[in-house]
C-alpha cells in the first residue's frame, strides 16, 4: 500500500491504518529501535509505541514522507527509553557508541544534551551540506541511524577500514567547523 493511502486510514481513523504501517515499515524501524537500544523486546515495544503515537498525531500532522515521520519517532522513543534505562551508564549499544565517536568533535560535556540543542543542529547541517554525498550518507547512517562500522562498509560496497577512515575524517573536520563556528569551547 502507498504511503498517501496509508496516511488517508490514519485520517478516516481506520484503525487498519496500524496494520498497514506494520506491514509496510516494521523492519525499518525496528533496525533504528535495535541500533539504538541494543535489546529486541525493548526496541519492539519502541515500534508499537511509534504506531500508538503516529495514531496519536495523524490528524492533525500530515507527514510528507510517512517514512522519516515513523523512523524520527521511533528514535526518539528509543533514546528516551535508552536514558530511562541506563541513566548515565555507557553501555556498548550503536547508539552510544557513536555519541561517544562525536563527542570528540563537540568537546566537553554530554553530547546527548547538546544534540537537542537547535544551534547545534543547524551548524552540523551546513558542514553536512558541504561534505561529499557518501560522506554525508555514511555520517547520517551511523550517527543518526546508529548504524555499525561493518552495515556501513556492507552498503556502500567498501571495506570496514575505509569507513573508519572516512568518518574519523569527517568527525575531524566537523570538529573544526564547530570551533570556527565558535561552538566548541
Amino acid at each position: 500500500m502507498e504511503d498517501n493511502e496509508i496516511i488517508a486510514l490514519y485520517q478516516s481513523r481506520d484503525e487498519s491504518a496500524i496494520k498497514q504501517t506494520a506491514a509496510k515499515y516494521s523492519g525499518y524501524l525496528t533496525k533504528i529501535a535495535l541500533n539504538v537500544l541494543g535489546n529486541f523486546e525493548d526496541g519492539e515495544e519502541c515500534v508499537n509505541d511509534t504506531y500508538f503515537k503516529a495514531w496519536n498525531t495523524i490528524p492533525p500532522n500530515i507527514p510528507a514522507v510517512l517514512k522519516h515521520y515513523l523512523g524520527k519517532i521511533t528514535r526518539e522513543l528509543s533514546i528516551d527509553r535508552l536514558r530511562k534505562k541506563t541513566s548515565k551508564k555507557r553501555g556498548g549499544t550503536e547508539y552510544e557508541l557513536s555519541l561517544d565517536e562525536l563527542g570528540e568533535c563537540a568537546g566537553a560535556g554530554d553530547v546527548s544534551e547538546h544534540a537537542e540543542l537547535s544551534e547545534l543542529v543547524e551548524i552540523i547541517e551546513r558542514f553536512l551540506r558541504r561534505c561529499r554525498d557518501d560522506e554525508r550518507d555514511m555520517f547520517v547512517c551511523r550517527y543518526y541511524f546508529c548504524d555499525s562500522i561493518r552495515e556501513i562498509a556492507g552498503y556502500f560496497g567498501v571495506n570496514v577500514s575505509k569507513v573508519k577512515n572516512t568518518l574519523f575524517r569527517v568527525r575531524k573536520e566537523l570538529k573544526k567547523h564547530l570551533e570556527s563556528e565558535g561552538y566548541v569551547i
